[in-house]
């Protein structure tokens, strides 16, 4: 016998274990990012592996503004406040002085405090 799943919807709410299967979904999402060196970041994309022409457009961006930083891949819920989200350096972009783990340090820093 397996276990069946109702999806909610606007006139029923979803139930405890509709809840818990969103919130493990959440704590899987892996999002492809753009981390700047003091933990400014911005999301690239979630479903397909950006090209080489958007990467170095992105790379272009970031120096034109000033900074550097990487293309990373986060997992995890961002909005959950208390766990830390996981990042994995993908590449530098823009050629980052700082450590990728200082970066990181003040990403959490940032989401943290939204």
């Amino acid at each position: 016998m397996g276990l069946m799943l109702s999806l909610a919807t606007p006139d029923r709410p979803a139930g405890p274990m509709e809840a818990m299967v969103a919130q493990a979904d959440r704590m899987r999402e892996r999002l492809w990012i753009v981390l700047s060196t003091d933990g400014r970041h911005g999301s690239v994309g979630r479903y397909t592996d950006p090209s080489e022409e958007e990467i170095a457009d992105l790379e272009k961006g970031l120096v034109t503004q000033g900074l550097a930083g990487w293309l990373a891949v986060s997992e995890g819920d961002y909005h959950a406040k208390r766990g830390r989200m996981n990042l994995m350096m993908v590449r530098p972009l823009g050629n980052p002085e700082t450590p990728f783990e200082d970066a990181v340090e003040a990403y959490e820093t940032i989401r943290r405090a939204r």
